[in-house]
């Protein structure tokens, strides 16, 4: 079978498409055709050898996949041959063929691409995960959203909207804050050119933000935690901007605010049910209409260097899918 493998930690000049064995599923496994596979920050991570979990090269990236299974491990009950699926991982998903523990699969409709499901899992679930359980997200809360026309921004937007909220979207040009209302937002900053507290206390009349969403980090951090909210939830989702903010805690303490750390892969890993959960409800979504992925570009494997260097380059509103 073919698969894409880091070869260098080089970023995505280190990647090559191989021909590598089919792998074997054993028990409480599943064993995929892969049919496509989501693109995301932490792959572009992973080929630098800069993301938490290190692997050594060469290795296979990717985080997310959708196909149909061809085989179950003994004592797999939820799946069968035959289902389409989609599935999360924290590399490997960049391949023909995958194996997958049970625990890790969603069956996905009909009326779902294997598109949509790739570009849903990861990033959709991040997002559900920090908006209910560790946010707490009103119907009537503000959300202000950070890097909001990348992968898990537009999350953000569209499940903010879903549960109720009152959605600002931040971005860095015009263009992706008027992306970012076509997929629901309410209101936009362009903190290319705007200042965002000064901007942020506007649009809420002083007030400030009841939660905020942070995938970015770096010099965003301080000025968007000083425009929170009194009793608000600040959730650190990640540090695409690079750099790992240091934040004044006599802040947290004059806003009476909560910050709040969204590590969804160990959440996945510590509360397979619940995250499985999750993961039916928001196909269930996808299927009805409510949820809708935006996928910017779809493939194939022998671009997945180019689709990295995309996110790199923060040219991505949404997500980027491969296809074998």
């Amino acid at each position: 079978m073919r698969a894409v493998r880091v070869h260098q930690l080089t970023g995505p000049s280190g990647l090559e498409v191989d021909e590598v064995p089919e792998p074997k599923v054993g028990p409480g496994e599943v064993l995929l055709d892969v049919k496509a596979a989501g693109v995301n920050f932490p792959d572009l991570l992973l080929s630098y050898g800069k993301y938490q979990f290190k692997p050594e090269p060469p290795f296979v990236p990717g985080g997310e996949a959708s196909g149909v299974v061809r085989e179950v491990g003994a004592g797999v009950t939820k799946v069968a041959p035959g289902d389409r699926v989609a599935t999360t991982m924290i590399h490997g998903a960049f391949a023909e063929v995958i194996v997958v523990p049970d625990a890790m699969v969603a069956k996905i409709g009909d009326a779902v691409s294997f598109e949509a499901a790739a570009a849903t899992l990861l990033t959709y679930c991040t997002t559900l995960h920090a908006l209910v359980d560790r946010a707490a997200l009103n119907a009537g809360d503000t959300l202000l959203v950070l890097g909001a026309a990348g992968g898990v921004g537009i999350a953000a937007v569209q499940l903010g909207k879903l549960l109720g909220a009152r959605v600002i979207a931040a971005a860095s040009t015009d263009e992706k804050v008027a992306f970012c209302k076509e997929q629901g937002a309410d209101e936009g900053i362009v903190y290319g050119r705007e200042d965002l507290k000064e901007r942020l206390k506007v649009l809420t009349s002083g007030q400030g933000a009841n939660v905020i969403y942070d995938p970015v980090g770096g010099a965003l951090a301080e000025p968007a935690l000083r425009s929170i909210a009194w009793e608000g939830r600040y959730l650190v989702v990640g540090f695409a901007a690079g750099d790992i903010p240091k934040i004044p805690l006599n802040l947290v303490l004059l806003k009476g605010c909560q910050v709040v750390g969204v590590f969804w892969g160990s959440f996945a890993m510590r509360e397979p049910e619940r995250n499985r959960a999750h993961a039916t409800q928001l196909f269930t979504w996808v299927q009805e209409g409510k949820l809708r992925p935006h996928v910017d570009a779809v493939l194939p494997f022998a671009q997945a260097g180019e689709a990295l260097e995309r996110l790199a380059r923060r040219d991505v509103k949404g997500k980027i899918v491969l296809v074998p």
